[in-house]
């Protein structure tokens, strides 16, 4: 699945009319609106499935116009299944709301519904085999009762189509709960709230978090409209509850909403042995869970040695039972919990370097894991103030750098300056681009 990367221009321009002393003769004047762009916190990725085609897809805010002028404006959302909305057509299929009835709000909502019906006229469908693709949106500005429409950058959003499951089934798919807080995402304004997924349990949602110290609460679809938080500090959830506190840590958190109680626990798989980090004298190489495969993922560098897997960097608990012979490289591990089981594979495994982490390579390198095809994450990386790329096997065949700091990524490309924090990092080789979320 793809990421995306969202250009916001600045300004549109409107074209208005003034007439000079002949009738024939016109004079056209460009003015400028300043500010008019999305808002939202887009996701990565959009996942549909039509078994809950009433929930809020995405919400979409903007900024205001200003056409220097007062003037009242109307906004419509607009979307199309071309890049350049060549396809695009008035109807209820293209036109996805306005804020006529409210025109104080600068908010849109989309349904799942909405979204999957556009997919699919942009041929995406699961018997087909094509579920992944994008969709495009645009916001239209109408200046009084019917002045001349201007429009926004266009907006591309990575979608996926899933096939519809029976409540309670055992298939996983992103639930609309997530993870937010000072303990996680600085609110809201160091990226998307932490995912939960849905489980074999109707109302039972699980998600695996590192956080840091702070406080969360659990909201839905990204916004404030729906939030649970916990009075008592009892394990039961109140809507609009109060914060809860929180210590640094990896953590499995399960929410039942509709026993309206969560647990959380520690919960951390990792690599150790002589072949990673001599057996525990450093934190174990932590794995990252992919929910389209239902197994914990790392990429990791290893030395000539034995290894094993092991929970909460403990010898509690572990498998195999016998140690794993392995040979210097660059791997790819994955677990499945289910049955206890591997696979492990050479593989890229792509890291930070940098003056902002590792003196350009004097340690190794940050690495990140590929969750799925071309899709990498990383949390949490320790920056110091300075620069940093992106590069392959703790070597420089090959690397990413960001030429023009327009969070796209450049082959060879130059350093991305960095301020000192912690980060959760996001790459998207497939799509170009990356984040670096400062939660701290």
């Amino acid at each position: 699945m793809k990421k995306l990367k969202f250009i916001l221009l600045a300004f549109i321009t409107v074209v208005s009319f003034t007439a000079c002393e002949t009738d024939d003769d016109l004079e056209f004047v460009a003015n400028e609106a300043e500010g008019i762009a999305f808002n939202t916190s887009f996701l990565e990725n959009y996942v549909l499935n039509s078994s809950v085609q009433g929930n809020l897809a995405e919400r979409f805010t903007w900024n205001n116009a200003d056409f220097g002028v007062p003037t009242n404006i109307t906004y419509y959302l607009q979307g199309a299944t071309m890049a350049d909305f060549s396809d695009y057509i008035s109807g209820d299929l293209y036109d996805l709301g306005s804020n006529v009835a409210n025109p104080e709000a600068n908010e849109i909502p989309v349904t799942v519904g909405q979204m999957i019906d556009l997919a699919e006229a942009a041929g995406l469908n699961n018997e087909a085999g094509t579920n992944t693709g994008m969709l495009y949106f645009r916001l239209m500005a109408v200046i009084g009762d019917d002045g001349l429409p201007s429009y926004s950058a266009i907006q591309g959003l990575n979608v996926e189509l899933q096939e519809e499951t029976s409540v309670g089934g055992s298939d996983i798919t992103p639930a609309t709960w997530g993870v937010v807080g000072s303990g996680y995402n600085d609110w809201g304004g160091a990226g998307p709230d932490g995912q939960f997924y849905t489980t074999s349990e109707a109302d039972v949602y699980v998600a695996y978090v590192t956080l840091i110290d702070g406080e969360i609460k659990f909201r839905e679809n990204n916004d404030w409209a729906s939030d649970l938080g916990d009075n008592d500090a009892d394990g039961t959830v109140e809507a609009g509850g109060a914060n809860i506190v929180v210590t640094a840590g990896t953590y499995k958190i399960t929410l039942n909403t509709a026993a309206a109680t969560y647990t959380m626990e520690a919960f951390s798989w990792g690599v150790v042995g002589d072949a990673y980090n001599d057996w525990g004298a450093t934190p174990d190489a932590k794995f990252y869970y992919d929910y389209t495969t239902d197994t914990f993922k790392v990429d990791v560098k290893l030395l000539d040695g034995e290894m094993k897997f092991r929970f909460n960097n403990d010898w509690a608990t572990s498998f195999p039972n016998d140690n794993i012979a392995v040979t210097a490289g660059h791997y790819s591990i994955a677990i499945n919990l289910n049955d206890n089981t591997y696979t492990m594979e050479e593989s890229d495994v792509w890291g930070i370097v940098g003056s902002g982490y590792n003196d350009w390579g004097a340690t190794l390198d940050f690495a990140l894991t590929q969750i799925q095809p071309d899709i990498y994450y990383g949390d949490i990386a320790t920056l110091v103030d300075g620069e940093i790329k992106f590069r392959a096997n703790n070597d420089w065949a090959s690397d990413f750098g960001d030429t023009g700091a327009d969070g796209t990524i450049d082959a060879g490309g130059d350093n991305i300056a960095v301020t000192a924090g912690l980060y959760r990092v996001h790459m998207d080789t497939a799509n170009g681009t990356y984040s670096l979320y400062k939660i701290q």
